[in-house]
């Protein structure tokens, strides 16, 4: 415990100027301790507005250390904060509801709201899913998009909660389409639209991504081999100026296979196809085994075969409350311009 101890002291001290940074610009949702980078790895510890969310991923804190981590972070923060401990240490990092360390306060479950670049976003310290329903490593690129969606059409792929699609909408921007396949996700989308009622409204589709980016891009939609071609809604062929792609590591459906390792190309290919001349699309790896500067030269050679060559990019990467020792952050963010 004195080794934890003093690795949640020194990053706590790391984000000082950050945290100072944050509070100022409307952002309460942010990482205490990155476990993996900064000396207890599979241990996350994250704020979410008024909850502190303390996540295990490789071996169960006792009841003390979590109490003793959760002080810490309160009072540093100088706040009292609504404590939930997901242990994720057994099969599939899957959460273990039956709490045996410690039993969250109702409260601590109720419906609340945190904050990010001064929007409000729904916050669940459980629900039916395992992952929390902001992911705070793409804050930079949220932030990018709201300074830069003034006037655009942006079409937010793999949109989860739409926390990209929001960012758009705060940033001015003249239509915001999230696209994501669970039903689930959408809905916290609508529900953070509603929390910001004074933002035009957003656009939602429940669909597969690969019929989906597939019509807008004008490609033919075939089914995997062996599997019979299921309904989807149907789009016609458009581009938009601004095109989030942020897929999962790995999915598979009737469609087609989402796999960041092998096939990247399958889904970056019909995005930039949907992105309009002159547009922008930031396009996202979160896989740590896959270098940035591999994976950038493939982007970019993916985008001059189609005929479509980046005139500029950029690397974004996540901001401090992210530490990575060897500059190689398993989120990758690319902005291109065309």
């Amino acid at each position: 415990m004195p080794a934890l101890d003093q690795a949640l002291r020194a990053a706590l001290n790391n984000r000082h100027d950050l945290l100072a940074e944050l509070h100022q610009q409307g952002t309460d949702c942010y990482r205490l301790f990155h476990g993996s980078q900064e000396g207890a790895g599979g241990l996350t510890i994250d704020r979410y507005g008024p909850q502190l969310l303390v996540q295990s991923f490789h071996q169960r804190l006792s009841r003390d250390e979590l109490l003793q981590l959760a002080e810490q972070c309160q009072s540093r923060i100088g706040e009292d904060l609504l404590l939930v401990y997901n242990d994720r240490s057994q099969g599939n990092s899957r959460i273990d509801r039956s709490d045996p360390v410690y039993q969250a306060e109702p409260a601590a479950l109720e419906d609340l709201v945190g904050h990010e670049w001064g929007l409000n976003y729904r916050v669940r310290g459980r629900h039916a899913g395992q992952d929390p329903l902001l992911f705070l490593d793409l804050r930079n690129a949220r932030g990018w998009v709201k300074q830069y969606s003034a006037g655009k059409s942006v079409l937010n792929l793999f949109a989860y909660t739409c926390g990209v699609g929001l960012s758009a909408a705060a940033g001015g921007a003249r239509e915001v389409l999230n696209l994501d396949f669970a039903e689930g996700n959408l809905a916290v989308g609508r529900e953070n639209g509603a929390l910001n009622p004074v933002l035009a409204p957003m656009q939602f589709m429940q669909s597969d991504y690969f019929p989906a980016i597939r019509q807008l891009a004008g490609l033919p939609i075939s089914a995997r081999r062996g599997h019979k071609l299921p309904d989807y809604p149907r789009l016609a062929q458009r581009q938009f100026d601004l095109v989030l792609l942020d897929p999962p590591a790995w999915a598979k459906s009737a469609f087609g296979t989402v796999d960041l390792l092998r096939d990247y190309q399958s889904l970056l290919k019909p995005a930039i196809l949907a992105t309009a001349d002159d547009g922008v699309l930031i396009c996202c790896n979160n896989l740590a085994k896959v270098s940035l500067a591999d994976w950038r030269e493939q982007v970019l050679r993916c985008a001059e075969k189609l005929g479509r060559p980046v005139r500029e990019w950029q690397v974004l990467p996540p901001a401090s409350d992210f530490p990575s020792l060897d500059g190689q952050p398993p989120l990758k963010t690319l902005i291109l311009q065309f």
